[in-house]
């Protein structure tokens, strides 16, 4: 299968969605408690796979809401830094703040996350704020899991996906599944399932897919076999160490193996893996080389501090394969 993008447009994609703080423990090996020093990045996952698009070389853009403060000017400042297009990122004027992430990092098997979401910025994204001479400029509207949580940004996404369709342009759904952000399992299942079911191409990990059919334990091919009956043509399923798989609608099926490193800590991956991934698509890459690419920059990135700094350029990436390959982490194609 090919995935098929607009030609000739200007972005090759444009997110949607959160951008935040994180505020990343610069010490190491203990708790938060005793964490007395931190290191401010931008973060927030279709704010990171925007800058890890354009720092592979894609024409990147973000539609999103922040606060009317230092905080809010520090991550325009930084996405136009990176090359991403800011034009449509709507300056809160109603007094609500950026959300804040601080993170702890005991040991690369424990780290946690500390969310500020109450009452946030980027929640209060209206769909009248959505322009839809802004996204047909695009081949690609990137969705991201929380900007559904609530009101009034679930419905500037809805929104956004409508237009999107109207203009043909693809809609990706990256499920970043964040508990503290939804009041039930059940209420995420609706909103996420409406999405999923409009969405050309679903990114996510088998726990999010779970989240998403309001299923524990969910088999793969349950999962397609419901999805494939609605818009999607290609779904991608991270299985952790296992690998990641991607299944299209004509039955094919692509495993990618997942690349050994040295973890400092675990967040960041899916934002690098799904910026990655999605370059390898659009510059024709194929499946294969796209499940390469994701893997190797969620490599690359949870080896470092931070997530939006430590996105990866098309050189470490493909530097990294080259270092790292072996038939242990090849992509095997399976005939479906």
């Amino acid at each position: 299968m090919k995935v098929e993008f607009s030609k000739n447009r200007e972005f090759d994609i444009i997110a949607i969605g959160r951008a935040c703080i994180d505020l990343n423990a610069t010490e190491y090996n203990r708790p938060m408690e005793e964490t007395m020093t931190f290191t401010k990045y931008v973060g927030g996952s279709p704010a990171n796979i925007a800058i890890g698009s354009s720092k592979l070389g894609l024409n990147a853009g973000f539609i999103g809401k922040i606060s009317d403060d230092q905080h809010g000017r520090f991550i325009q400042q930084y996405m136009n830094r990176m090359g991403v297009d800011t034009s449509n990122l709507i300056i809160d004027k109603e007094g609500h703040k950026t959300g804040l992430a601080f993170t702890e990092i005991k040991s690369p098997e424990e780290c946690s996350i500390l969310m500020y979401r109450e009452d946030v910025a980027d929640l209060y994204l209206a769909p009248s704020e959505i322009r839809e001479s802004y996204l047909k400029r695009s081949s690609i509207l990137l969705v991201s899991g929380t900007a559904l949580s609530k009101s009034p940004s679930r419905e500037a996404v809805l929104n956004a996906i409508q237009l999107a369709k109207r203009n043909h342009v693809l809609v990706i759904f990256e499920l970043d599944y964040r508990p503290y952000t939804w009041k039930s399992r059940e209420e995420t299942s609706v909103y996420y399932s409406l999405v999923a079911e409009q969405s050309d191409v679903i990114l996510g990990t088998r726990d999010e897919y779970d989240i998403l059919e309001n299923k524990p334990n969910g088999k793969n091919k349950d999962t397609i076999q419901y999805l494939f009956q609605h818009s999607p043509g290609l779904i991608v399923i991270k299985q952790g160490v296992e690998g990641s798989f991607a299944y299209t609608r004509e039955g094919e099926t692509y495993k990618g193996k997942a690349y050994p490193t040295e973890v400092l800590k675990t967040f960041g991956a899916g934002d690098s893996y799904a910026s990655a991934f999605l370059y390898a698509l659009i510059k024709g890459k194929g499946i294969e080389s796209a499940l390469k690419y994701g893997s190797a920059s969620a490599s690359i990135v949870v080896s470092k501090h931070s997530s939006s700094d430590a996105m990866p350029t098309v050189q470490e990436i493909e530097q990294f394969i080259r270092e790292k390959e072996s038939p242990l982490n090849e992509s095997i194609h399976v005939k479906g």
